[in-house]
């Protein structure tokens, strides 16, 4: 088939478990993380472009999780569900 008519990662994105959540580094710097994500199936840096373009924050993903500078909780859920994510796959801490 070809790319453009592949449904693999819509399917993909919607069957897949995330967890957000913020956590305090150095200096009371304010870092959200978003964990759960299949590499294979999603392109997480792809992903991060996006997610960062929309919430005009810096960010980077390493070790299979996206880490974006500040508190997006709320917004990164909006984001992901506007994406194609599930909403009820998206678990907040």
């Amino acid at each position: 088939m070809p790319k453009e008519l592949c449904v693999c990662e819509e399917i993909a994105r919607e069957q897949q478990r995330i967890n957000v959540y913020v956590i305090k580094r150095k200096f009371g710097k304010v870092v959200t993380v978003i964990e759960g994500l299949d590499e294979k199936q999603v392109s997480i840096k792809d992903l991060t472009k996006k997610l960062k373009s929309e919430l005009a924050c810096g960010g980077t993903w390493k070790d299979g999780r996206i880490e974006l500078q500040g508190h997006h909780e709320q917004r990164v859920k909006e984001v992901l569900v506007s994406l194609g994510f599930s909403p009820e796959m998206i678990n907040m801490r």
